[in-house]
């Protein structure tokens, strides 16, 4: 059994018996932000933008391909090659989900630029970019979607289970690893993404740790979205869905991964679920498989955890602002940061 069918079951007897609650009854001061370092006032700032004296690299595609794990579906995605990229030297990986927005020169993220300004510095490694879309079932790409979801997106990015890993690690990255010298070393590999994308990069990383050892998330989307009651599609189970993930995190062995995790205030509140609250109970559920761990003398793995609330919406704006801090956090100066944030 993979990882991804074992949490599938495990969410799934973890229902029937009553352990993992549809809706979890929170207590009246949950949302409250009393306490918390809540970061206001963000603005873009000089590794946000093109900066004079800075080679850009080079972004190639997008490239049209057809994923075997999603039949039916089209996708797009892109390849971004630093100025210090040596073909010698094993290069760090950084795979970014929406990648129609990751790489928009009018968007928020503007991540190609970050990636090269950083690389630029020495801050972080040379790191190669992977930018790929959800699927979209039908043809062709649709050409009018500009900052719009590819109507696969929920299936692939919301789902609890190891589909969208696997189509990254057996189809997608091998492209990559047959033109470029990527490194192996999960510490040099990070996955990240906006809500949904969010929630699919640290599904991806959980379930396939060798692939990935860092998750960068912003205003992720751990809600129900993904969940569904039993159907005949679902061979008369209950499907899992993101609402699911602090439970899991709680009861399941600790994976060795460092999590940059964001979320603002004023994210969304409706009926799949709070995400501010949702992020909070992600960052606890983290925070308690550590302490957990260290109760029992477990020698293990811990999670490397950085929690970071702002001010901010269900958008891209903060994501982008905050973008050179992650990596910086994850690859740069302040890597060894303890294991449990203090916020």
């Amino acid at each position: 059994m993979t990882d991804g069918s074992r949490v599938v079951a495990v969410v799934r007897t973890a229902v029937l018996a009553g352990i993992v609650a549809i809706s979890v009854p929170l207590a009246a001061d949950e949302t409250r932000t009393d306490g918390l370092d809540i970061r206001t006032g963000l603005e873009p700032g000089v590794d946000n933008t093109h900066r004079a004296g800075v080679d850009p690299g080079r972004l190639e595609g997008p490239f049209e391909w057809r994923s075997d794990v999603y039949p039916d579906t089209v996708r797009l995605w892109w390849v971004f090659v630093p100025a210090q990229y040596d073909p010698d030297l094993p290069a760090n990986l950084l795979v970014f989900q929406d990648g129609h927005r990751a790489v928009h020169p009018e968007g928020s993220l503007q991540i190609p630029v970050v990636l090269a300004n950083l690389a630029h510095d020495g801050v972080i490694p040379p790191t190669i970019g992977v930018f790929v879309t959800p699927g979209h079932r039908g043809e062709p790409w649709p050409a009018d979607l500009e900052w719009g979801n590819p109507n696969h997106r929920a299936q692939e990015y919301d789902a609890l289970d190891d589909r969208y890993v696997t189509m990254l690690a057996d189809e997608l990255l091998p492209q990559v690893e047959a033109r470029f010298n990527v490194s192996a070393d999960p510490t040099r590999r990070a996955i990240g993404g906006t809500s949904s994308g969010a929630m699919a990069a640290f599904t991806a990383a959980w379930l396939r740790p060798d692939q990935f050892g860092n998750v960068i998330s912003f205003i992720g989307s751990y809600v129900s979205i993904g969940f569904r009651q039993p159907s005949e599609e679902s061979g008369g189970h209950w499907v899992p869905g993101g609402q699911d993930w602090p439970a899991l995190l709680r009861r399941e062995s600790i994976r060795p991964l460092a999590i940059y995790l964001q979320d603002g205030v004023n994210d969304l509140d409706n009926e799949w679920g709070h995400w501010f609250l949702a992020n909070r109970q992600m960052a606890a559920a983290l925070r308690y498989a550590n302490r957990a761990a260290d109760e029992q003398g477990d020698d293990g793995p811990r999670y490397r955890l950085e929690t970071v609330w702002t001010d901010g919406e269900h958008a891209d704006r903060h994501a982008g602002i905050l973008m050179p801090e992650a990596l910086r956090w994850i690859w740069g100066e302040v890597a060894t940061a303890s294991v449990n944030s203090p916020r």
